[in-house]
């Protein structure tokens, strides 16, 4: 994986991680222990499907290009998908506290999507080509003074 993948995945993954340690503790906090592991499974859940879309996403940008954007939004439509699907799944468990799950869910995916974005932002990706010191150089052609 490319440096700049790689760090755009920990800028946004750390925040994230952060983030759900104090999801985590205010978690348990306020609903006890079973709070706490609704929180760190919410948080586990999170890092990993986008994390996995993230690299998925930068796999596709190098070997489709033309696909990128459309690939993009597929794959957060996908993602948003399965993170509902994952809240309605465990609606009514009693391994841990549903509502501190859904709502780190969603609260770490808008911290996640937030850091990944400032990353982009802050990259310094070129989108043009340099040009080489190899090749020719192309001469003057406007007029001489």
């Amino acid at each position: 994986m490319p440096s700049n993948d790689v760090r755009t995945l920990l800028q946004a993954a750390v925040p994230t991680a952060v983030a759900g340690a104090v999801a985590v503790a205010v978690s348990a906090g306020v609903a006890g222990g079973k709070g706490a592991l609704g929180a760190l499974v919410a948080t586990i859940v999170v890092v990993l499907f986008m994390g996995i879309g993230l690299v998925v996403l930068q796999r596709t940008a190098r070997s489709l290009p033309h696909l990128f954007q459309a690939m993009g939004l597929m794959l957060y439509t996908a993602q948003l998908l399965l993170l509902f699907i994952f809240v309605a799944v465990f609606k009514n468990t009693t391994m841990f506290n549903p509502k501190a799950f859904a709502i780190t869910l969603v609260a770490l995916t808008l911290v996640w999507i937030g850091a990944q974005a400032r990353a982009h932002m802050k990259a310094k990706i070129l989108y043009v080509e340099p040009e080489s010191d190899q090749g020719d150089k192309p001469t003057n052609t406007g007029p001489k003074a």
